[in-house]
């Protein structure tokens, strides 16, 4: 029964990361729309900043991904 309580657990806190990326990009590609808006950055470098965060974040959730099938399987050549 414990162990049943672990993986929902485990679950829990891999869903809060997945909410917390996806809140974070939305925050900063607002925060790279109002900068545009304000003329504090061109619209080209804009679009080069929100292309970078999507990246950034996609790696993030990879990692996570990753993380939460557990350690990966690898040989030791014995």
């Amino acid at each position: 029964m414990s162990n049943l309580d672990f993986g929902e657990g485990l679950r829990k806190v891999f869903l809060a990361g997945v909410g917390a990326l996806a809140t974070t990009y939305e925050k900063s590609q607002s925060l790279v729309d109002d900068l545009v808006k304000k003329g504090e950055l061109t619209v080209e470098q804009g679009k080069a900043l929100n292309t970078e965060l999507k990246r950034r974040t996609h790696e993030g959730k990879g990692d996570q991904d990753a993380d939460a099938n557990g350690p990966s399987e690898t040989t030791t050549g014995e």
